[in-house]
């Protein structure tokens, strides 16, 4: 060791013992720094730093942010066999491991003693979503609120970290105005009779009263709409909506001029359907057959929207309308494919309880008699005062999601204050009770979880749960668990999952874990070209959306092997997706799970169209961008972010043709190539599946490039731990050998998801120890989900 390294290991371990924060003791310390000196100091010292990460400026001391997580990336490295590089000479195992356990311990000593005084959590909030479903449990009312609030910051994580939230003063309006949103449409229902209506229309209603007109056709007493490229076209103003409201909509439908090898696909959809207006709305899609059949779809209709129903295949005909009508219609002369429609029914509905239950929500057991409308309504109490007290106390209790919190009359009092003021100052009691109850919802111990650092106390856990699985608030049964003091136990919490994942509010699980943790939720951001990728619409992606909630389903409900997730010999499918996979002999508008065969490319979710296209731009493929997604988000080695200073692509590329070349220079730079030995496998393996998500030989080629011919697409490539593949179907086979990454990335997404915070560095081992507890069933996703909600680090804050 030379005389500098000498010097710098006494250095430091003379700042760790004037250091009052570290746990570890100065002889642990003075031996990382040894390593250090003796390892790595030769590359990492000074301006010319290898990757610019000076080891000779970074202190022993790691109260400062990025101190640590300087640290937390030299174990890393070491602990990985990168660093120091094999070409620098091999390193005694003893010292790396005793480099490791002393800088493990280190590390983790002082994490835990933080958390043990601020928790791992920092103070968490209710996302958009959460918000909304909360509002809806806790009122009883359906209307969508979280459209109407501000959008959450997108940062390529879970919208549910606590470090990411923040609350401006343009939030907290917003938040005021959601409430009395909720409220208006709660008390607007429990003070007046029920809104339910019921329309019957006939082919002749719903057809166009005038020519040139963009409404269905009125032909031999059916309405019939062609395919079409026409905007708003089988708008259908009869299904107008008159007031703001979920509707169920039943129509009666089959085929004209039918395609021989499959039915007519058709969207349904809403808007204003007028030039003014141009955003329409999904609701449903289904596939209309030479024999006639019932659809059913519900939606929520803004007042003055209607439907529009129309052929919606891309791959079909379309109709030229030269405007006016032939005897046969518009389209029927050019044997262009259609729909007909019987009849429709139209009615309006609530998704959630009656007028009467939302009464006994807001006013308990006092005898209300609703009119038609509110200043006709008769509330009758002997006691006012008494009575808003008892149903602040009940709301707030339930609103709070601490129903011991109520028995300390501090909590309630200014709440009450609030009603007995209004109350006082006209006697209109549903206008003092309805400021009390808006008091309370905009109050902190609302909006925040209320959970102190340590052991999550059984109702904290209730909330938790709650939270992760319906991002809603606990239900009867969890809260009368919780104040038994029951709710802690294990076997208890298991049993719990599995009855909340079998209730309606449970079913969304998925949709909302997979819209954050796959990103699903940006899955129209981008559009397939068109002309490059004539065979997409939006048909088939929501029917990848689809087939990757019901793999994902299927396999939660199954405690099916992570392994899938890389490879698996089934999917679900209809007849539109089916065809679009190229993939023969499905039939139907319902998704099926379909055994497939290898040579058909597919199985799991590196190879389902939601996955490929919220991975691509929708003109071409990254094998970085996808590589960075896929090992981040699914294989479990998530990816830093470059260093400073350096580009993406080197600009030195003259004569580089391929994607491959661009990036084979630029990996010549070595603060790239580490990375990048991870990146590019799953990137390259994914360069068979073009940016509509179609399996692909050849990259699209047009203009002069047409004239040297199609260049092959080559997804080959080798792994960072040296293992070569020929293609996407070697790849994923190499990585289904071992689940264990898998299943810890996995773990560690629901954990960041359930908790709100991060996994750190302390954190790793419990996180090891929650994969082993799945190994037994071979790291089935139900088992894994039960591993997490039962670690210490889900039930701690």
């Amino acid at each position: 060791m030379t005389n500098l390294h000498k010097r710098t290991a006494r250095a430091w371990a003379t700042l760790l013992i004037a250091s009052l924060f570290l746990p570890a003791s100065a002889g642990e310390l003075a031996g990382v720094g040894d390593f250090v000196s003796a390892q790595c100091l030769d590359c990492h010292r000074g301006n010319s730093a290898e990757a610019n990460m000076d080891l000779s400026a970074l202190p022993l001391s790691i109260e400062v942010r990025e101190n640590f997580d300087a640290w937390v990336k030299v174990f890393d490295r070491v602990s990985a066999g990168e660093m120091p590089p094999k070409d620098a000479g091999e390193v005694p195992h003893a010292q790396r491991q005793a480099f490791l356990l002393d800088t493990k311990a280190w590390l983790s000593d002082f994490q835990r003693q933080l958390q043990s005084s601020e928790g791992r959590v920092k103070g968490r909030r209710l996302t958009n979503l959460q918000l909304e479903r909360t509002l809806h449990d806790l009122l009883g009312v359906d209307i969508p609120l979280a459209s109407e609030m501000p959008d959450e910051p997108k940062t390529g994580s879970f919208n549910t970290l606590a470090s990411q939230q923040s609350v401006s003063h343009f939030q907290l309006e917003q938040h005021l105005k959601i409430v009395d949103l909720a409220l208006d449409e709660a008390f607007r229902r429990a003070l007046t009779k029920g809104d339910e209506q019921h329309e019957f229309l006939t082919a002749k209603q719903l057809s166009r009263t005038r020519t040139r007109t963009r409404e269905p056709e009125f032909i031999d007493e059916h309405a019939v709409i062609w395919s079409s490229g026409l905007s708003f076209y089988g708008r259908i103003p009869a299904t107008t909506a008159a007031e703001s409201g979920w509707y169920r909509f039943k129509f009666r439908v089959s085929t004209l001029n039918q395609p021989k090898q499959h039915g007519v696909w058709c969207t349904v959809r809403s808007g204003a359907c007028v030039s003014s207006a141009p955003l329409m709305t999904w609701v449903d899609a289904f596939e209309a057959e030479q024999e006639p059949k019932n659809v059913t779809v519900t939606a929520w209709i803004p007042r003055g929207h209607m439907l529009e129903i129309r052929p919606g295949d891309g791959t079909l005909k379309l109709a030229k309308f030269q405007g006016g009508q032939s005897a046969d219609g518009e389209g029927g002369s050019q044997n262009v494919p259609g729909i007909k429609l019987q009849w429709l029914e139209m009615d309006r509905i609530h998704t959630g309880p009656d007028n009467e239950s939302i009464r006994q929500i807001l006013f308990g057991m006092l005898k209300v008699e609703a009119g038609r409308k509110r200043k006709q309504t008769r509330i009758h109490s002997d006691d006012p005062q008494a009575a808003g007290t008892d149903l602040l106390k009940h709301f707030a209790a339930r609103a709070f999601r601490r129903p011991e919190q109520m028995q300390d009359e501090k909590t309630l009092e200014p709440f009450l204050k609030i009603f007995n003021e209004s109350l006082a100052a006209d006697g209109d009691f549903i206008a003092a009770l309805r400021a009390g109850y808006r008091a309370i919802l905009c109050s902190a111990r609302f909006l925040y979880f209320s959970e102190q650092p340590g052991q999550l106390d059984d109702t904290a856990i209730a909330s938790r749960l709650s939270y992760l699985l319906w991002s809603s608030m606990p239900d009867t049964e969890l809260m009368e668990l919780a104040r038994s003091g029951k709710l802690h136990e294990p076997w208890q919490i298991v049993a719990q999952v599995d009855r909340m994942l079998n209730t309606p509010a449970g079913k969304n699980f998925i949709k909302d874990f997979a819209a954050q943790w796959l990103e699903l939720s940006e899955i129209d951001f981008t559009e397939p070209d068109r002309k490059l990728y004539p065979e997409f619409d939006i048909i088939v992606q929501y029917a990848m959306l689809g087939e990757t909630h019901a793999f994902l389903q299927s396999m939660l409900d199954e405690n099916a092997s992570v392994v899938n997730f890389v490879d698996s010999d089934s999917t679900f499918l209809n007849s539109r997706l089916a065809r679009f996979y190229d993939i023969d002999g499905i039939q139907g508008d319902r998704l099926q799970r379909v055994k497939l065969e290898p040579e058909l490319h597919r199985g799991g979710l590196l190879a389902q169209g939601a996955i490929l296209k919220v991975t691509a731009n929708g003109t071409n493929t990254s094998p970085v961008l996808r590589g960075v997604w896929v090992s981040d988000r699914i294989l479990g080695e998530p990816i830093p972010p470059p260093p400073q200073g350096v580009p993406a692509i080197e600009p030195d590329i003259r004569g580089a043709k391929t994607v491959r070349e661009q990036l084979e220079k630029h990996k010549n730079n070595i603060e790239c190539a580490a990375c990048h030995s991870k990146i590019d496998p799953p990137g390259f393996a994914l360069e068979s599946f073009d940016p509509s998500g179609k399996w692909r030989e050849f990259y699209p080629v047009s203009g002069k490039q047409a004239k040297a011919g199609k260049l092959k697409v080559d997804s080959s490539f080798v792994t960072a731990k040296g293992e070569a593949f020929s293609d996407f179907n070697e790849f994923r086979k190499l990585k289904a050998q071992d689940p264990r990454p898998l299943a810890r990335n996995l773990s560690e997404k629901l954990l960041v998801y359930g908790t709100g915070a991060n996994v750190s560095f302390a954190d790793r081992d419990e996180l090891t120890r929650i994969v082993e507890a799945s190994a037994a069933e071979n790291y089935g996703m139900r088992s894994i989900l039960n591993a997490v909600v039962t670690s210490p680090l889900f039930l701690s804050k």
